[in-house]
Order: C-alpha cells, then sequence, then structure tokens
C-alpha cells in the first residue's frame, strides 16, 4: 500500500538557512532542488512544478544539472530557455535542500537525510532499459536499492496497480509509494476541450486528418524498426485528406541531434511536408490534434489512447512489462503491416479511422490512471508533507492549459503527383466529378494503383511544382508550374512557360479570397489564370488554389472535356470532411506564345 509521507511539522529546514544570505532579495523557508538530468525528465518536472509551487514565496527552487546521462545533450540550454537557477550537480550539498525532486531515477544523491521525490517521466513503470550502472536492463522508474534501504525514496505512482506491481518486483519499495495519479494526463485530457486550436497551431486544416506517428527510442522502436514509415505514409495518403506529424522521444533528438535526424533520416519526409514535433511540450498539442496515432510500446503511444483516439501499433519493443497497461495495449490495439505502403496503407489507415469504436481503449486508461484530474491537487500535498510545510490556502492547483505551438511547424510542401479521373456522370461518361488526389512529390511517386480512386478507369497522373521548388529536377520534369500572386499574371504565365519547356500550362493566383494558398486546399473562393502551352488562356473561378485549377484544366485536356464556359465539379477525396469544388472555367483567348 502506498504511504503518507511525514505531515508538516518543527522549525525551517537547514536548507533555507544556507539560501538566507546577504546576496538574497526574498527570505525562502525551504529548498527544493530540481534534479535535471535529461530532456525527458527535466521537462516533466518543469511542466508540473508551476502549478504546484505558484505564488508560494517560502519555497526556493533551484536546479541542478547532472551531465551523466547518455542523453544529457539539451538540458542546459532547455533549463536556461526556462529560466531557471542552476547550480552544478556536484555542488548540491552547498544547497542544502530541504527535498529533491527528480523525474529521473537514475540519479546518484548526495549523502544526507533530505527526501527525494520522484515522479514517472513516462507511464508507469512498464518497460525495462539499459542500467548506467552495468551490463544489464533494469525497470525504468525503479530507484537504486541504496536509497530504497535509506528510507529517503518517495515514488509517485498513478495507479493502485503500479504500487502492487513495485512491491512483487522490489520489496524494497514497501511504504515508499505515493498514489498521486498523472499530471500529464490531466493537462492531456483537458487540452481536449480547446482541440481545434492545438490543430490550427499545428497548421493542420479543419477537412484533414492528422495521422501522429509516435516512437520511443532504441531499435525495437518504431523509427528504429521502420525509419522510412513517415514518408510512406506521406507518399500514401493525399495531401487534401490527410497531414502527418512525428512525435520522437526525446533519447533520440540527444543520441543523434537534430542536424542528423533532418538531414540523414527524414530529409524526404520534411520535404513532403511532414510536421516534425520539437522534442519539449509540443509533443502534448500533437496528441491532442491527432485523428489516428500510429505508435510503439512508448508512453505517447499509451497517452493517445487513454485520450481516446484511434491506434496502430506499428511495432512494440519485448521490453515492454507483461502485466502493465502497455501490454493490455499491445492486445488491443490492431497491428500495421511491417512495410505497409501505397493503397495498402492508405487503407489501413482510413479502416483504422473509420473503423474505430468509442471507448475501445477505455480499459487500458483506467488500468493506467487512477482518478484522473486530481494529479496536480494530490502531487501538491505530497511535496508540502516531504517539506515540512502547510499547504496555502489557495484552492487545489488544477490541470493548466497546454500552451499552443509555435507555427510554422511543417515545410510547405510545393510539389504534387496529382491524380485526376473523369468519372461518368448521368449524360455519360466524362461528365461526372473529377476526382482530384495529391501527394507530396518530395515522398516518391504514387504506388500504382493510387490514382483517382473512382474506379472509372480514365485517371491521368501528372506532375505539379511551385515555380518555388527548390529540386530543379522536379520542376523540369513538371507538366505543371504554378505561382502564387503576380503583379502582370498573364507575363507571368508567359514568362514561366518559357522557362520550363517540358510544362504543359502554367497556373497563377489572379485573386484569392479567404482560401489557403498554393496547394493548400479548396477553402475559400478566388481566381486563377491558367495558360497553356498552344497559346490558350481561361480564367478558373470557384477557388484561389492554382494547384486545383491547374488539375481541373488538365483533366479536361486529357479527357477531350470542353474547356470553355465549362462548369466543372472536382471531388476531394472520400474522408467525411471532405467535399466537392465547383469551378468555372472561361476561355479568355488565344495568342501565340513567344
Amino acid at each position: 500500500m502506498h504511504t503518507t509521507p511525514p505531515s508538516p511539522a518543527g522549525p525551517a529546514g537547514a536548507g533555507a538557512e544556507a539560501a538566507s544570505d546577504r546576496w538574497a532579495t526574498f527570505h525562502a523557508d525551504r529548498t527544493l532542488v530540481v534534479a535535471a538530468r535529461t530532456v525527458t525528465s527535466t521537462v516533466r518536472v518543469l511542466e508540473c512544478l508551476p502549478a504546484l509551487v505558484r505564488d508560494d514565496g517560502r519555497i526556493s527552487v533551484v536546479f541542478a544539472h547532472d551531465p551523466t546521462s547518455a542523453f544529457g545533450e539539451g538540458v542546459l540550454d532547455l533549463l536556461h530557455d526556462a529560466g531557471c537557477r542552476v547550480i552544478p550537480w556536484d555542488r548540491i550539498s552547498e544547497a542544502s535542500p530541504d527535498l529533491i525532486l527528480s523525474a529521473s531515477e537514475n540519479i546518484e544523491v548526495p549523502a544526507g537525510d533530505c527526501p527525494v521525490l520522484v515522479l514517472p517521466h513516462g507511464v508507469g513503470f512498464q518497460k525495462l532499459v539499459p542500467d548506467s550502472r552495468a551490463a544489464r536492463v533494469r525497470l525504468s522508474g525503479l530507484v537504486p536499492d541504496a536509497l530504497l534501504e535509506a528510507g529517503r525514496a518517495w515514488l509517485a505512482v498513478s495507479h493502485p496497480g503500479q504500487e502492487e506491481q513495485l512491491l512483487a518486483a522490489h520489496p524494497k519499495t514497501a511504504g515508499h509509494t505515493l498514489l498521486v495519479g498523472d499530471p500529464c494526463f490531466d493537462e492531456l485530457l483537458a487540452a481536449l476541450a480547446h482541440r481545434p486550436a492545438h490543430r490550427r497551431a499545428l497548421g493542420v486544416p479543419d477537412d484533414r486528418r492528422l495521422v501522429v506517428v509516435s516512437s520511443t527510442w532504441a531499435r525495437s522502436s518504431l523509427i528504429g524498426q521502420d525509419p522510412k514509415l513517415p514518408a510512406r505514409l506521406l507518399a500514401a495518403l493525399p495531401y487534401d485528406e490527410y497531414r502527418v506529424a512525428l512525435i520522437l522521444h526525446p533519447n533520440v533528438w540527444s543520441r543523434h541531434g537534430a542536424w542528423q535526424l533532418r538531414t540523414s533520416q527524414l530529409a524526404s519526409a520534411l520535404a513532403a511536408g511532414l510536421i516534425l514535433v520539437p522534442p519539449v511540450h509540443d509533443w502534448r498539442s500533437a496528441l491532442v490534434a491527432a485523428d489516428l496515432v500510429i505508435g510503439d510500446h512508448g508512453s505517447v503511444t499509451l497517452y493517445g489512447a487513454a485520450l481516446g483516439a484511434p491506434v496502430l501499433l506499428g511495432a512494440f519493443g519485448e521490453e515492454s512489462v507483461p502485466g502493465t497497461a502497455a501490454a493490455s495495449l499491445a492486445g488491443l490495439a490492431p497491428r500495421l503491416e511491417p512495410g505497409a505502403q501505397g493503397t495498402e496503407l492508405a487503407a489501413r489507415v482510413a479502416a483504422a479511422v473509420d473503423g474505430y469504436e468509442p471507448g475501445r481503449y477505455a480499459p487500458v486508461a483506467r488500468e493506467a490512471f487512477a482518478e484522473p484530474g486530481r494529479a496536480h491537487a494530490r502531487l501538491r500535498g505530497a511535496l508540502y508533507r516531504l517539506l515540512r510545510l502547510a499547504e496555502p490556502d489557495s484552492a487545489p492547483p488544477y490541470a493548466p492549459a497546454l500552451p499552443l505551438p509555435e507555427p510554422p511547424r511543417a515545410t510547405p510542401c510545393t510539389a504534387w503527383w496529382v491524380t485526376t479521373g473523369a468519372g461518368s456522370g448521368a449524360t455519360g461518361p466524362g461528365t461526372g466529378p473529377i476526382a482530384v488526389r495529391r501527394f507530396p512529390a518530395a515522398a516518391g511517386e504514387p504506388a500504382a494503383g493510387d490514382g483517382s480512386g473512382d474506379g472509372s478507369g480514365d485517371g491521368f497522373t501528372h506532375l505539379a511544382c511551385e515555380d518555388t521548388e527548390p529540386d530543379r529536377r522536379l520542376t523540369e520534369s513538371a507538366s505543371v508550374v504554378l505561382g502564387r500572386a503576380a503583379g502582370d499574371p498573364a507575363g507571368w504565365v508567359a514568362d514561366t512557360l518559357a522557362a520550363w519547356p517540358g510544362a504543359v500550362l502554367a497556373a497563377v493566383t489572379v485573386e484569392a479570397c479567404g482560401g489557403t494558398g498554393t496547394g493548400g486546399g479548396a477553402a475559400g473562393s478566388g481566381v486563377v489564370l491558367v495558360g497553356l502551352r498552344d497559346g490558350r488562356t481561361l480564367a478558373v473561378e470557384g477557388s484561389g488554389d492554382p494547384g486545383l485549377a491547374a488539375a481541373a484544366v488538365y483533366a479536361c485536356l486529357r479527357s477531350g472535356r470542353p474547356l470553355a464556359d465549362a462548369e466543372v465539379t472536382l471531388r476531394l477525396g472520400t474522408a467525411p470532411a471532405q467535399g466537392f469544388v465547383r469551378l468555372r472555367l472561361r476561355l479568355q483567348g488565344a495568342q501565340p506564345l513567344p
């Protein structure tokens, strides 16, 4: 069973005495030292601590940097950016702490008798990890035996089942667990009410589905097993229906570096519009915004399932501990076949979203989190009891609002493979809506069968590039070149077709009203000027997106549909939020090109 730590009693601690020197402006009664060893553990404390010590000047908070972790890269930058007071780990005794707070269990605590409160930096004790002290594995979240034997360690848990798990595996934890819940999960739950704002901040239009790929670290992780999955998803999922984001464990960033990730591992996916979520804080927004989580045995996947998101498991490492909530998720969640791509991958993603039954993972959430919504209040109570301070008279703390990400979070996509299919209408072949699918070209060519999807068999595929596309090889091969608003649209069309002799047509926005710009989608209205190589020009009304206007004209050219004063309907995607875009093509005239 969990135990209640000591109640407030006795005089001010020695730490307060040491901290109250002639250089101080404020007097504090207690000193709380936060152990900062890895980005993951430091972020966890930074996210929950402000709500616990808010407006209480009795507590002086000092961050002690422990540089001994193999995943310590970025910790000092994180602390300095947050404005923390930082001391070296070997000077922690000089601070005379009354309590040491850490979300990293793998710390060497200096001699003394002050208690050590250890928060989980994930969901419970669900994974075996390499032991930095010996050539073996250990249970993630469990402190060294010496600290347990000294009676100084207090382990915060989110569910009574974790207390039972620890007691069975390590009897020395008896009497030194504190049931507080999970502050991070409470913050995620509260943020669901603001889901649209988080989606907008991430750059996800309302009519797109957001697929979040989540990976823990090490070889058995999803990204370790299948590093090309983000690029394959972007190549398989229509651009007008989906966005793809990637959440990587901070240990991946720390071990390999941002440059390596962006240049060697994810360059093509990033050029195709991948939202690479920064390793600090913003992963929570991505999870709240997700329509589907493709993950592994990491905590982020479990958080997503507990929030009610559909889940596909792309990997599940053997280091997962049986009998935990993560193991239960492995038994409930469907698997993504290794190496899936193209139409098979797109169909699997669509089926996971469309076939999801709400509440599927409710048993997993109940197994992982006890009494959601109370974690901050319980954690503050435990913190103050260990500090031997009375809690403030203010109301119990609540889950703070998640900050919105600062856009942009993705490199703009500037080249697409566009498939069009002029399906059959009531009056015969080639009279129905034109089905349009766009796929980011940087991720690779669409697989066979990724055509219009309307079963008509009359689909065509072309390459469309913005004039700002950085890969000149793509623009040289493009049938369509796109531009944003120009001062002289007709001149821009003529110059562009002259500059790119392989292009069949060029399209530029003349007037956009409420649209999202080139490649951004069908929202809004406007006028686009489309010029053909034979000298004809058309004003396309109904969307300010030159990519859609060009797709309509190209489909009409290839299928023999009339261009002059024609009404054309585009069908974008099959998702429920997708709809139809109606365009009017007006022939402006024909003039020989220079």
